[in-house]
């Protein structure tokens, strides 16, 4: 498969949709509105969400609008509900954001425990999801990496899982790879890492494990030249993906030569 035939056909399909970018970005903790613009334009990203409880998309009326740099028309505006610590503060703001955006019933769904961690607070979550798939959303659902709360939401009707990597804009990157793998294995919707990419080989470790997609904010807003590491970003998820489709070569305790010298005669 020729490079170019790869980037053609290697689509990611979500909730019927299919995208060719398989990094997802955020809106928040960019320094104004130009700078979001000019590095989500570089990421590549299709799929950009949207903090609703924190950022105007529409519902405060002469304020500086995020829709107005990150059009509709250009990207899959993704409503999340960070900010929120209940079920029923997820759902409602999930309403207003299907309002605002003209029905849209997309969304992310992400429940906090605590304002330290950010940790998911899963009872909630599941509560939520149950709530949100009930009415017609179409929920991708920010959960810990416990592969059997994953297997509720596919169970319930989430569109996809999100398991976090590490915690919310800790930098750590993947620090449980094996429950990942399971999640992967198991799943029977898209799985993407949401959450704890610190830099682009963390991308890449995300999508070498066979992860869908990745989600990420605080990795390109927080560094030094934002613009600049949406397109490392981009890359890396690119290298990842192909790296995991080619598959890796066996790894090996001693050393093997690159040419080998069976049969070669000696003078």
């Amino acid at each position: 498969m020729s490079h170019d035939l790869y980037q053609n056909h290697d689509t990611f399909a979500l909730a019927g949709r299919q995208f060719q970018s398989r990094l997802l970005v955020g809106t928040g903790k960019y320094k104004d509105l130009n700078e979001t613009r000019d590095a989500i334009a570089a990421s590549g990203a299709e799929i950009v969400t949207v903090a609703v409880r924190r950022t105007n998309i529409g519902q405060h009326a002469g304020e500086p609008n995020l829709l107005d740099v990150i059009s509709p028309d250009h990207y899959t505006i993704l409503p999340n509900t960070a900010g929120c610590y209940t079920a029923e503060e997820a759902v409602r703001t999930c309403r207003l954001a299907r309002e605002l955006l003209d029905d849209h019933t997309l969304v992310k769904l992400e429940v906090l425990g605590d304002q330290k961690t950010l940790y998911p607070n899963m009872p909630e979550t599941l509560k939520a999801a149950e709530t949100l798939v009930a009415e017609g959303f179409e929920v991708m659902v920010y959960c810990n990496d416990d592969p059997i709360a994953a297997r509720l939401f596919c169970q319930m009707g989430c569109v996809a899982v999100m398991p976090l990597g590490s915690l919310i804009g800790s930098g750590l990157g993947i620090v449980n790879p094996y429950n990942l793998r399971i999640i992967l294995e198991e799943s029977t919707v898209p799985v993407l890492v949401d959450a704890g990419v610190g830099t682009a080989s963390d991308a890449a470790v995300a999508m070498e494990l066979g992860a869908a997609g990745v989600l990420m904010n605080t990795a390109i807003a927080a560094a030094g030249n934002p613009v600049l590491m949406a397109s490392a970003m981009k890359k890396a998820v690119e290298a990842g993906r192909e790296a995991f489709l080619a598959g890796r070569m066996p790894r090996k305790l001693y050393a093997s030569a690159s040419s080998p010298i069976d049969g070669v005669a000696f003078r």
